[in-house]
């Protein structure tokens, strides 16, 4: 990634679509814009912006994900399939181009330094038990294994953004966890909300073992 904290960036909005830093995101290009847009990232640095569009007002986003592309395929037609990784946040702070395809000037966004990292190491203990618990109640009630991955991100931010990316949220409170620059704010929230689903889930299980 660049040394410079301000640099300009191809950038690709879609609707409804969040990516998180390391997370993979396969892509189906097909407009004439985004093929130029691809022939250009791959001529450099192979990296590009992905900001959500909000369906309902047609507004972009202010804060993105760099994605880096690992694989692409181009068909005889000209349309292209490729797999991007998430790279940096962004803040996207002014558009410099609308034409062949947009481009933006961002500055990179992390989260904040930790102020206390045995808290934070505590809450990400009790994030991993209530995941391990909603995944181990999701299989029992659903009847069929289903597990987490091997390589489960160990390191609290990496793990907040892979919970993130996998758990089934709407578009909005997917932006809302991006734009969160305190890695303990991100898992609190997270906790609630495994914690509810945990709780709902038991209590699904113990209905199903009464009948």
């Amino acid at each position: 990634m660049s040394d410079f904290s301000v640099r300009e960036l191809p950038l690709f909005p879609l609707p409804d679509v969040v990516l998180f830093p390391q997370q993979l995101l396969p892509l189906h290009i097909f407009e004439s814009r985004y093929r130029m847009l691809l022939q250009t990232v791959l001529e450099t640095d192979k990296r590009f912006g992905i900001v959500r569009i909000n369906p309902e007002n047609g507004e972009m986003a202010e804060i993105g994900c760099c994605a880096e592309v690992l694989q692409h395929q181009t068909t005889e037609d000209g349309r292209s399939y490729i797999v991007s990784l998430g790279q940096q946040r962004f803040r996207l702070l002014n558009i410099t181009r609308e034409t062949p395809y947009r481009t933006g000037m961002v500055s990179w966004l992390e989260d904040e330094p930790v102020a206390d990292t045995d808290q934070l190491n505590s809450l990400r203990d009790k994030v991993s038990e209530a995941l391990n618990d909603v995944v181990q109640l999701t299989s029992k009630l659903q009847n069929r294994e289903v597990e987490l991955p091997d390589d489960l991100p160990d390191l609290p931010r990496e793990l907040s953004f892979w919970i993130s990316a996998h758990l089934d949220q709407a578009a909005s409170e997917q932006q809302c966890l991006l734009e969160l620059t305190d890695t303990h704010e991100r898992l609190s929230q997270q906790f609630e909300m495994l914690d509810h689903t945990r709780r709902q889930l038991a209590a699904r299980t113990v209905l199903m073992d009464l009948k």
